[in-house]
C-alpha cells in the first residue's frame, strides 16, 4: 500500500514523501501540488501539512486542541483564520475581515500562507484522498504523546525527529533523490505527514478535535494524525 505526506517547502513549492507499507520508497519536488499529486499516482492517501478545511466565523477548534495537547511547541499551530478572511486580496482587508469574525487580527505568518492554503483547499476538495495534518502532532503522537521538547531546526530536535521517524520503520535515506535539495526540517515534515497518511489508509489515524467540526459545505474540519 503506497501514501503520500506533503509538506510546502517555500519557493520550492511542496515537496513529497512516498512510502510504501510503511516504510520510505521516495520523494518527489514539485512547484504545483495538483502536478506532485498527479506524478504520485494510486498512492491510497495524501495528508497535507497545511490548512484545509476553514469555519465562517471564529478560530478552528483543531487548532485551539492541537495547540493545548502541544504546549511547549504550540507556536507551531498558527491559527487559521475563517474563510472570509481568504478571500480578501490583501493583508490589511484580511486582517480587519478576521477581527471582525474572531476579535482578533490576523498574523503575518498566517497570511503569508495564503496562496499555498488557497492551493491545496483546491486540490483538497477535488480529491477525497486528500487529509489535512500537522507535523509537530504527528511526532507528538510518535514520541508516545509528549511534546518534543527542541524545535525541529534545532540539532537536537531535527535528531530526535529522524529518530523517532526510524523507530516506527520510516528510516530516511542519506541520499533522498528529489528531496536532496530541500531543506531538513519540510523533508522531515513531510515524512512525518506520510506516516500520519499511512494510519489514515489503516483506519487507525487519530484525529483532533475528537467530534470534528463542519464547513458550510459539510466538510469535515479536522487535523489527523
Amino acid at each position: 500500500m503506497d501514501v503520500l505526506g506533503i509538506d510546502a517547502c517555500g519557493k520550492q513549492g511542496w515537496t513529497g514523501i512516498r512510502l510504501t507499507d510503511g516504510a520510505y520508497a521516495g520523494s518527489l519536488v514539485d512547484a504545483r501540488l495538483d502536478a506532485l499529486i498527479e506524478r504520485a499516482g494510486g498512492v491510497a492517501a495524501i495528508a497535507v501539512d497545511m490548512p484545509l478545511g476553514l469555519v465562517e466565523k471564529g478560530w478552528r477548534a483543531a487548532d485551539l486542541a492541537a495547540r493545548a495537547l502541544l504546549r511547549a511547541r504550540r507556536s507551531s499551530v498558527f491559527l487559521v483564520a475563517p474563510r472570509p478572511a481568504w478571500e480578501k486580496s490583501d493583508y490589511a482587508a484580511a486582517g480587519d475581515r478576521c477581527h471582525e469574525l474572531t476579535g482578533h487580527r490576523l498574523s503575518r505568518q498566517a497570511w503569508a500562507l495564503a496562496p499555498k492554503l488557497l492551493e491545496a483547499r483546491a486540490c483538497w476538495l477535488a480529491d477525497e484522498r486528500i487529509h489535512e495534518v500537522h507535523p509537530e502532532v504527528s511526532f507528538y503522537a510518535l514520541a508516545g504523546g509528549v511534546p518534543l521538547d527542541h524545535a525541529k531546526k534545532t540539532w537536537r530536535g531535527h535528531n530526535a525527529r529522524r529518530q523517532l521517524l526510524a523507530t516506527a520503520g520510516l528510516v530516511l535515506p542519506d541520499k533522498l533523490g528529489e528531496a536532496d535539495r530541500v531543506p531538513a526540517d519540510d523533508v522531515l515534515d513531510a515524512a512525518a505527514a506520510a506516516w500520519s497518511a499511512h494510519r489514515i489508509a489503516l483506519g487507525i489515524a487519530g484525529r483532533i478535535p475528537e467530534v470534528p467540526e463542519v464547513d458550510m459545505e459539510g466538510h469535515v474540519v479536522e487535523i489527523l494524525y
